[in-house]
């Protein structure tokens, strides 16, 4: 395993960016923007759910909202302009054990990313908070040959600890209504358009916001969201993170470098 503790300059055509988070429509929700731009300057960027989003319908069966929802993701990660994976957990049914560790280790070897945006710690429903947990245990288990995915053709481990960063939890707030700080806010006035259409793409989980949760202003939300965060630092909209910095992984910000903090 290595670890780079020190700002260096990158190139990055030569980066690979993952955002993986629990559900569709996650992502777009908080990230979308970033992503875009650093596509523009070159980097290799994907996106990953962990569910197909089969429990968001009370009208479609588990297997038809899934199938439904994987194509409205596609179509996300293409104006994105992003690789799009699944891997096929289920929704209410993330759980941090030992299989869950191997299938999320097993996909970061296999994609080897460089920088990880990922599911904050704290926020509204299990599901993201236990994602947050197994991505972040991967990037470790991931760099270590003798941890075994019991896959039938495994990856190779990978070469090195990514950059793992955080989105903002919904509302960015804590589970009593209190503010979540950011380390950092990015501008992402330029791409809100696209982000706002990769978001309209999840018709779907409009439908089930607004039977299940009593929310039918799901694009309004992303603006007033992505308002807030914009406001301090002087811009029309933002999208926050929080970068981990814990031993072994990179504590130099490449988002910063990258995209001119």
């Amino acid at each position: 395993m290595t670890s780079s503790k020190a700002a260096v300059a990158v190139d990055p055509r030569q980066l690979h960016v993952l955002a993986i988070h629990a559900h569709p429509d996650d992502i777009e929700f908080q990230c979308a923007g970033t992503l875009m731009r650093l596509g523009k300057l070159g980097c290799r960027v994907s996106v990953a759910t962990m569910t197909p989003g089969d429990c968001g319908s009370a009208e479609h069966s588990c297997e038809e909202i899934a199938a439904i929802r994987r194509e409205e993701a596609r179509r996300a990660a293409a104006i994105i302009e992003a690789e799009c994976h699944c891997l096929e957990f289920r929704d209410l049914s993330i759980v941090f054990d030992n299989e869950s560790r191997r299938r999320v280790t097993e996909f970061l070897r296999r994609t080897a990313p460089d920088i990880i945006l990922t599911a904050p710690p704290i926020d509204y429903m299990h599901d993201h908070e236990i994602t947050s947990a197994l991505v972040r245990d991967a990037c470790f288990s991931a760099s270590v040959p003798n941890y075994r995915t019991c896959q039938w053709d495994p990856a190779p481990p990978t070469k090195k600890i990514p950059w793992l960063y955080y989105v903002d939890p919904i509302e960015g707030i804590d589970h009593f209504g209190n503010r979540i700080p950011t380390d950092f806010v990015i501008d992402v006035s330029d791409e809100f358009p696209e982000k706002l259409d990769a978001l309209a793409c999840h018709a779907s989980q409009r439908e089930w916001l607004r039977r299940q949760h009593g929310m039918d202003e799901y694009l309004d939300a992303c603006k007033r969201w992505s308002s807030q965060r914009g406001h301090e630092i002087g811009v029309k909209f933002g999208e926050g993170f929080r970068q981990y910095k814990g031993h072994p992984h990179p504590s130099s910000n490449i988002l910063g470098e990258l995209l001119g903090l």
